[in-house]
């Protein structure tokens, strides 16, 4: 959960007079969640966030469902997801229920005649490959390999590339994203045993302000629909804000891993969580040093979890024939765990530099047309002799 931010020029008191040097008021917006009693953002505008001069078209992105019930494991060829110049149009989600959607995207521009806004779910943007910033009404993160990118529902944002060779991984929440209540004390602090603190968490220090009148096009997404509206005023008119609700950055290299001298559950790797899925990094770790430990991950069944790992980098030691950029798929209730050999193989190793990103959704997922595109369909085969 983020902590207190405060950026660029703010009153005294909130929901007083706030007056530019002219005399003319500043206005402000409460940027709230929950019904007035979740995370919140006082910000302060140079115009009126309300102007809307225009709704244009309005178009479906829903994702085509291909398997509405599934058993099957898969695994996914996520790099074969083509390059789009639009960063919307890259998007394509693989997997999906009623709390998220699971996205891979490969955008080569940036976002240059829109702005985006997602109304409905916060998003979790992982960056496999890229550098660039995230421009946002609340202030800049600058992004590169390795990032966790969480952008709250209702954030108006474009993400500007420093070059064409982009690779996202991207979980839409239909649920607040927070990070996990274990690791919190009950004021909000991450605890000692936690695998990451409050400095790692990169808060925006960048505000742009523009004072600007015209065209400015946002394109918003609300249940499974783009609504294209143009604004009288620039998006990014922030002279200030306060509060715990806006954008943060967050590397999977600063994550710190649990150890112990017998395998760890999946939880130690837990990054953040809803009430309707949990997000895990697995990164370079010692392995277990139990004298006759067995270091690669037991056979298990997940009865009420799907779980979905997308390959980052480096020697994935439970599996055969695993490279970047793949996404697995095991289905609650069907047992899996380490490839022929893979179990041996880990056998008085003492590290791994794997790096990886893991979802464990509640409700099962719905495999898409798109995943279908790059799905290796005999992957359920793959652990027979």
């Amino acid at each position: 959960m983020p902590f207190y931010h405060k950026l660029g020029k703010i009153p005294p008191k909130r929901h007083t007079q706030f007056k530019k040097p002219n005399g003319d008021f500043y206005y402000e917006q409460l940027f709230g969640t929950i019904g007035f009693d979740g995370m919140s953002t006082n910000s302060y505008h140079e115009q009126r966030p309300t102007q809307v001069k225009e709704i244009r078209s309005q178009y479906s992105v829903a994702p085509k469902v291909a398997k509405a019930n599934n058993m099957q494991s898969y695994r996914l060829h996520g790099f074969k997801v083509k390059p789009e110049n639009d960063y919307l149009d890259s998007r394509k989600t693989v997997l999906t229920n009623s709390d998220c959607n699971i996205i891979l995207a490969a955008p080569k521009e940036s976002t240059r005649d829109y702005f985006y806004k997602n109304t409905d779910a916060d998003e979790l943007i992982f960056v496999h490959k890229g550098t660039g910033k995230l421009r946002t009404m609340l202030g800049n993160l600058d992004f590169k390999y390795g990032d966790y990118l969480l952008v709250p529902r209702g954030i108006i944002y474009k993400m500007d590339f420093d070059t064409e060779d982009n690779r996202l991984f991207i979980v839409e929440s239909y649920r607040p994203i927070y990070t996990p209540k274990r690791y919190r004390n009950w004021f909000g602090q991450l605890l000692e045993h936690s695998p990451f603190c409050e400095r790692d968490l990169r808060q925006p220090q960048e505000l742009e302000t523009y004072n600007e009148s015209g065209d400015f096009l946002i394109k918003i997404k609300k249940q499974d629909e783009i609504i294209e509206m143009v604004y009288a005023s620039h998006p990014f008119d922030v002279i200030g804000y306060d509060g715990y609700n806006y954008p943060y950055a967050f590397s999977i290299h600063d994550f710190e891993p649990i150890t112990g001298r017998v395998h760890q559950p999946p939880p130690v790797h837990q990054t953040f969580e809803t009430d309707a899925f949990v997000v895990c990094s697995f990164v370079p770790r010692l392995y277990d040093y139990h004298p006759l430990a067995v270091p690669a991950p037991y056979n298990h069944s997940n009865i009420d979890s799907d779980e979905v790992l997308y390959y980052v980098d480096g020697d994935f030691m439970s599996r055969n024939d695993i490279e970047a950029g793949h996404v697995s798929l095991h289905p609650a209730g069907i047992p899996h765990g380490p490839h022929p050999g893979a179990m041996e193989r880990s056998i008085g190793k003492v590290k791994t530099d794997e790096l990886a990103v893991m979802v464990d959704t509640f409700k099962p997922l719905k495999v898409t047309e798109e995943a279908l595109k790059i799905a290796d369909e005999d992957y359920f085969k793959s652990w027979l002799e």
